[in-house]
């Protein structure tokens, strides 16, 4: 059973075209002292993000006006960091590739209204400790990252990441040449039970070597049986032994 702790007062922007649902979110955030806005169209998300500034989306992916994932990508354009949770009916696993290759978290209709508030806090969580105190940049081979600006580079390149794959790649650095199981990956990043599925950390290892161009895996090691090792200064084309 959900529990009012009344210790957030984020926004929350709940873009939702069925009523219902939407009432249904709107109701259980507002017991938990979120603020919530709503949107019932891709076009009035887009305009209500840029100008309430929200610190979470939940986002539909079927639409009246515009796919989800289009809204997602308008967002990113106008500059709207927040963390984005598609929730939908769409379950297919292509569906859920794309989205999390956009956003921050993916959950499937009919959902669990402790799953979803579970599932904001730990996005949440997950961007406030995306700026530390200090200044210190984290750096291994080709990949530089800054805590305070959340900016990464390839090869001196930018590169764009969602806060989940920051999140990901901080905590790969900041354990440079150490190994990580998936266990300690979902702890640290997720934060919250995953039931079993570390098939999530090895999605996001995926969508971090793509962007990183670490295809041939000489800067994310995969090390069989026990997780990953990020080398810090990948010495050539490394092969699993």
């Amino acid at each position: 059973m959900i529990q009012s702790d009344m210790s957030s007062k984020t926004t929350v922007l709940v873009v939702e075209d069925e009523s219902s649902i939407a009432s249904m979110l709107t109701m259980a955030l507002q017991f938990l002292g979120f603020e919530v806005v709503t949107a019932a169209r891709g076009s009035e998300a887009l305009t209500l993000a840029t100008s309430r500034s929200p610190d979470v989306v939940l986002l539909d992916v079927v639409l009246p006006d515009m796919d989800g994932f289009d809204v997602c990508r308008g967002l990113r354009s106008a500059g709207v960091n927040a963390p984005v949770l598609f929730v939908t009916a769409r379950d297919a696993v292509e569906d859920k590739v794309r989205g999390l290759e956009l956003a921050d978290d993916y959950v499937t209709k009919p959902f669990d209204l402790n799953e979803v508030v579970a599932r904001i806090r730990a996005v949440m969580r997950r961007g406030r400790e995306l700026t530390p105190a200090n200044g210190r940049r984290l750096r291994a081979g080709w990949v530089e990252l800054n805590q305070d600006t959340r900016e990464v580079w390839r090869h001196g390149e930018p590169v764009q990441l969602s806060s989940t794959e920051f999140a990901l790649l901080r905590y790969l650095l900041e354990n440079a040449d150490q190994v990580i199981s998936k266990a300690q990956m979902l702890d640290n990043v997720w934060s919250y039970d995953f039931r079993g599925e570390s098939g999530i950390v090895e999605t996001y290892i995926y969508y971090l070597r793509r962007k990183l161009g670490d295809t041939d895996q000489t800067l994310i090691h995969t090390v069989r049986g026990a997780g990953y090792l990020v080398r810090s200064a990948p010495p050539g084309h490394l092969t699993e032994g």
